[in-house]
């Protein structure tokens, strides 16, 4: 293979052939088991033009799908003049070397197309660290089989143990710069991790936080601007945000909390995708409760949730409240899909982000598991504390006043949730709580959330078709040419972020 072909790992505009293997333990959907990798790919603004698909009881070790049928894909890559072959699934540097040779074309696996992606969504400082890091992570391993002037040369004749040539010098140069580099971005993110890690517990210790959390392309961007009118980037795409943001939502009366939008998940997310960008997903490890989104209008939300609480409950937030909201329920055709929907969860909330629909009733329910039950309490706060009666009388039901019976004070008798009494302590340090019950309004009262490890019931899965054959699939492009990405350069290898 041309030397020039796997030192440019972006796929761009170029044709590109999928190749999935279906193993017996495999997450892919049956139904479309390329489905996810084709927008991926359409993402990363390649045009598919072939999908194979091929069902093993295990891989091959040398070329992970068998030489018989790296030789059809060959001929599939020659018959398409594709550029590219993208597999949906991690490879060794050794399964991608053998198979480059097969080929003869560009081989990029599933880590590195997300990563792609990821280096063209980057915005913020502290995404372009955590895509450059994950980059050098995934090259480090690969540097022998990248480029071909990193082979071992002789360094003369009779060279003994220890004896180096100009090519394994330069590949351990090569290592020891990416070594250095990890190094550095990882000091640099720890520091960016620390900083908003104490902003976060900062922000939580003030405010009720809330975390958008969802698949890539479950409307949480569109939810989040819907909520607090801000105009974060929306598009029908795989990772259109990879930068969290923080706004306020106002919940009716004096209630707000601070709602955070997040990156979605995919299946089979890299591991070490996971740890990069476990500072992205800061806030949600962090939050008092989650809103899941949810596209029930996709054929494989099922597969699509069950990855969600995967991902979360791996990243930390296996007992974090999580509320479910079914979206997009204005692109469903068939009423009977929303009907199981809310058989199998009573306690979600059906929504459209897009139109509006279900917004007021979400605020409710958010607001109502914000305050939790409500009390009947008696407060006494000194005369001279007004912003604490103040802090009393907005966040309250104030039933009664008394200012006779203790001098220099004032008891009031309160509806108060639980949790501004929760809070009572850090906004009104003079107030004293002299007696508190359960108050009428709170009988009825339950809890709508549920623990993430929670949230999918038992069987939930067992409709899931098992044992579907998959046959090779021929995909055509409308022809439209995206716009290519950049990036900087770091010795041979192409990076973003630095």
């Amino acid at each position: 293979m041309e030397q020039d072909k796997r030192i440019e790992l972006s796929v761009r505009s170029e044709k590109a052939v999928l190749v999935g293997v279906i193993l017996p333990d495999s997450s892919a959907d049956p139904r479309d088991p390329l489905g996810e990798l084709a927008s991926l790919a359409k993402t990363a603004g390649a045009e598919v033009v072939e999908r194979v698909v091929q069902n093993r009881a295990k891989i091959d070790p040398g070329t992970f799908i068998g030489a018989g049928k790296a030789e059809e894909i060959k001929m599939i890559v020659s018959l398409h003049k594709a550029d590219v072959v993208i597999f949906d699934h991690d490879m060794s540097p050794n399964q991608l070397r053998d198979l480059e040779e097969i080929i003869d074309a560009k081989i990029l696996d599933r880590s590195e197309l997300i990563l792609d992606i990821f280096a063209t969504r980057a915005r913020t400082h502290e995404a372009q660290l955590q895509v450059a890091l994950a980059q050098l992570e995934y090259t480090y391993p690969r540097l022998r089989h990248m480029w071909s002037h990193l082979e071992r040369i002789g360094s003369g004749a009779g060279a003994g143990v220890g004896a180096r040539g100009p090519g394994e010098m330069q590949l351990e140069t090569d290592r020891r710069i990416i070594r250095d580099r990890v190094s550095d971005l990882k000091n640099r993110i720890h520091d960016v991790q620390e900083r908003k890690s104490r902003e976060v517990k900062e922000r939580k210790r003030q405010h009720f936080t809330i975390s958008l959390v969802g698949y890539t392309n479950a409307g949480k961007s569109t939810m989040f601007n819907t909520l607090t009118g801000d105009h974060t980037f929306v598009e029908d795409k795989l990772f259109a945000t990879l930068d969290t943001k923080t706004r306020r939502w106002h919940l009716g009366g004096a209630h707000s909390a601070l709602i955070s939008d997040t990156v979605g998940f995919v299946r089979d997310l890299p591991h070490h995708l996971v740890a990069s960008f476990k500072a992205t997903l800061e806030e949600a490890t962090h939050a008092d409760m989650l809103l899941l989104m949810l596209d029930v209008s996709h054929p494989h939300a099922q597969l699509q949730l069950k990855t969600v609480v995967k991902v979360l409950t791996d990243i930390g937030c296996p007992d974090l409240p999580a509320l479910l909201v079914l979206n997009k329920i204005d692109a469903i055709e068939d009423k009977d899909v929303l009907s199981f929907w809310k058989s199998m969860f009573p306690d979600a909330l059906a929504a459209s982000a897009k139109r509006g629909d279900g917004v007021v009733q979400l605020a409710e329910v958010v607001r109502d598991q914000m305050l939790g039950r409500s009390l009947k309490a008696k407060i006494s706060v000194p005369l001279r504390d007004s912003k604490g009666i103040t802090f009393v009388e907005k966040f309250t039901e104030v039933l009664e006043r008394d200012y006779d019976s203790e001098p220099g004070e004032v008891k009031l008798t309160v509806d108060i949730s639980q949790r501004i009494m929760d809070q009572l302590a850090n906004n009104v340090p003079s107030a004293r709580v002299l007696k508190s019950s359960a108050s009428k309004a709170s009988k009825g009262w339950r809890c709508r959330t549920k623990p993430i490890c929670e949230l999918i019931p038992e069987g939930f899965m067992d409709d899931k078709p098992e044992g579907a054959k998959v046959e090779s699939l021929g995909v055509s492009n409308n022809g439209v040419r995206p716009k290519t990405r950049t990036g900087l350069t770091i010795g041979k290898r192409k990076l973003t972020g630095e």
